[in-house]
């Protein structure tokens, strides 16, 4: 029945499975994928949800397709990671720490397809999609270190006899909701640091990018089934809203990590708070650079092309307010232009090709409303601005002129737009950087020290990560990756983020055969 519903789709599309491109079917057999795909794992491979298709958006034609996780489907794989918790929890950290490091190895030799369909799926030029696999290896690399380094601390008491000591144990199963941008980076930071620090993951990626979802899961239980470890350990219910609104309530969820809109993650904060579960959220951006009159200009234009136009505007970290010095404005916007000029836009897979498609027809939709704001708010269209008419779904970066505080400005719009504004006083870029509700990334591009100590301390950027002569994207693996306001104010990936893995426990033992009591309470 769904190899003939399938079927049925494709013919509606005028698509067949001998139509998809060479590197299409060599880039799905090299990662044990086909045409059709079951999409839900917790130890044997399943599914009786909705065929989701997987559409290439530079061309429209449909990759494949895979069957979604039901209601029923979800609570069968909680169950199953609830009962890997018991066994993975009492592996040694250390131990852990080479399942993981077998993992890193097992994406290592798969980075060059697995790459591949991420472009294809979700439509990031080739080196990106690479580099994103690369970046889950580098976070595979620092877990297995981290494996070795989950300590604690001694406290002193104030007793004498008692040792006081706080300690860090598993948290439990933890649920990973990721977005269709970074279909496999985002997963690589909750589950390698999950792993490690003992805790099993349930894992729902974007719908529209459930093929790379199940790729990455194949290739991990393929190294938990070698080494006799229950597969559930690294659990996918592939599916849409639905699935991930009963992950959000479901107690069986210690943590939840989700990735998404800040629309969504209120919804999914006050879902999980009823519970008193916890989440970890990475929500919206809307990031600003600011570039001063002494800055390195071609240092600065580079980054700024980096930052508004990679993976078509589509990061969370995307560079889309730029605040330019009244004396450099000018100069600097000739040399943005010119910039933007030389910018191949089209197939993500060819080389040079530096701005891929917009992920869906909805996203060239927010584009077109976008533009429309921009002019219908006072703004001017400075490069680009239009829809390109080839197949896929194509838009030109852009580059607007506007005032600091358009609505338009401060709505976070997933596409190239970058919005220019003008300032002469470094104290109203910094306060127009702050100004809106989000709070992930930002960067200064200044060579005066006393201006870039004042960036970084209390009354300069109020995001979770502040640059200075990079641009607002490219975040490396080793620090806290987060963000505050309606970022969500969690944090992934390296420094201290571990710890939120993990349950923290206050033990006090006493050794001394008398009970003294703290405070010099006396109860006798």
């Amino acid at each position: 029945m769904i190899t003939r519903t399938l079927h049925t789709l494709q013919k509606a599309r005028g698509f067949s499975t001998s139509s998809i491109p060479r590197t299409t079917s060599v880039t799905l057999k090299a990662l044990g994928l086909d045409s059709y795909n079951l999409g839900v794992y917790n130890g044997k491979w399943g599914g009786n949800g909705d065929v989701v298709e997987s559409v290439n958006p530079a061309s429209g034609d449909v990759i494949g397709a895979v069957q979604q996780a039901s209601a029923s489907d979800l609570n069968d794989t909680l169950d199953q990671a609830a009962k890997a918790a018991k066994v993975w929890r009492e592996i040694p950290a250390p131990k852990r720490g080479e399942i993981v490091r077998q993992m890193r190895n097992a994406l290592f030799s798969k980075i060059e397809p697995l790459g591949k369909l991420v472009s294809l799926e979700m439509g990031k030029i080739l080196p990106e999609g690479i580099g994103e696999v690369q970046e889950y290896i580098d976070i595979a690399d620092y877990a297995v270190g981290l494996s070795r380094m989950l300590n604690g601390k001694v406290v002193p008491s104030e007793r004498p006899g008692h040792m006081m000591m706080e300690v860090w144990n598993p948290l439990g199963v933890v649920g990973i909701v990721s977005a269709f941008n970074f279909p496999v980076a985002v997963y690589g930071w909750n589950s390698a640091i999950s792993l490690v620090c003992g805790n099993p993951v349930v894992w729902k990626g974007a719908p529209s990018t459930s093929l790379t979802s199940v790729a990455v899961t194949k290739i991990l239980a393929e190294v938990l089934e070698t080494n006799g470890l229950p597969g559930a350990i690294c659990s996918l219910a592939s599916g849409g809203a639905e699935i991930g609104h009963s992950m959000a309530k479901d107690k069986r969820i210690n943590l939840l990590s989700f990735t998404g809109s800040t629309n969504v993650g209120r919804k999914v904060a006050l879902t999980v708070q009823e519970r008193f579960g916890k989440c970890l959220l990475e929500l919206g951006g809307n990031y600003a650079i600011i570039v001063h009159n002494d800055a390195d200009l071609d240092l600065a234009v580079r980054s700024t092309l980096f930052a508004a136009v990679g993976t078509a505007g589509q990061r969370c970290t995307t560079t889309r307010r730029l605040f330019l010095h009244e004396e450099i404005h000018d100069t600097f916007i000739e040399r943005l232009q010119k910039a933007y000029s030389q910018v191949k836009i089209g197939n993500p897979l060819e080389p040079g090709v530096l701005c891929g498609p917009l992920h869906t027809k909805q996203a060239v939709a927010a584009f077109e409303q976008g533009i429309s704001d921009v002019k219908a708010q006072g703004g001017k269209i400075l490069y680009g601005g239009s829809v390109l008419n080839i197949p896929g779904n194509f838009v030109e970066p852009t580059i607007t002129s506007i005032a600091h505080d358009a609505p338009v400005v401060h709505r976070e719009i997933f596409a190239p737009i970058l919005h220019t504004i003008k300032y002469s006083d470094i104290k109203d870029a910094v306060a127009w950087n702050n100004e809106v509700g989000q709070g992930l990334s930002s960067s200064l591009f200044t060579t005066d020290p006393e201006r870039i100590f004042r960036w970084i301390g209390p009354s300069g950027s109020d995001c979770g990560i502040v640059n200075v002569n990079i641009p607002t994207n490219g975040a490396e693996i080793g620090g806290a990756f987060g963000g505050e306001k309606e970022t969500g104010g969690g944090r992934e990936s390296g420094s201290t983020a571990w710890q939120q893995y993990m349950r923290r426990q206050t033990c006090t033992i006493n050794y001394s055969g008398m009970l003294p009591l703290a405070q010099g309470i006396k109860f006798e």
